[in-house]
């Protein structure tokens, strides 16, 4: 093996060690992330106990990701805007807004198609 293969292969496995720092990050520091992943275990559960198909598990799935991600961007968003304009600004408080709304808007999506996979299959197993 070349140096130059070691070195880009151990530079990338580097990579994926920060991204995974990254995560702990957020689930140490953002009390909404830990709110999506208790929400996130009940999905699963859900979908274990209602038996979802293969099509809603890659919806759920899908859906899980995306707000997870929304919140590592808005989370990122808020710890560059605090480092940029450490005092209140007008525009770094629209910054941290609009980035809190992308998360919002992410979940009431995410909770609309949860309410179109699970909703039918929960009312024919309580009534």
């Amino acid at each position: 093996m070349s140096n130059l293969f070691k070195t880009t292969f151990q530079k990338r496995l580097a990579s994926f060690g920060f991204a995974f720092k990254g995560v702990s990050t957020l689930f140490r520091t953002q009390p909404n992330a830990r709110i999506h992943l208790v929400a996130m275990v009940f999905a699963i559960g859900m979908g274990f106990w209602l038996q979802i198909n293969t099509t809603e598990w890659a919806l759920v799935t899908l859906c899980i990701a995306t707000v997870l991600a929304a919140e590592a961007f808005n989370s990122a968003l808020e710890f560059l805007t605090d480092l940029v304009s450490p005092q209140h600004h007008e525009l770094a408080g629209k910054t941290k807004d609009v980035a809190a709304a992308g998360v919002l808007l992410t979940a009431c999506g995410t909770a609309a198609c949860g309410l179109l996979i699970f909703g039918p299959k929960l009312w024919a197993v309580l009534f």
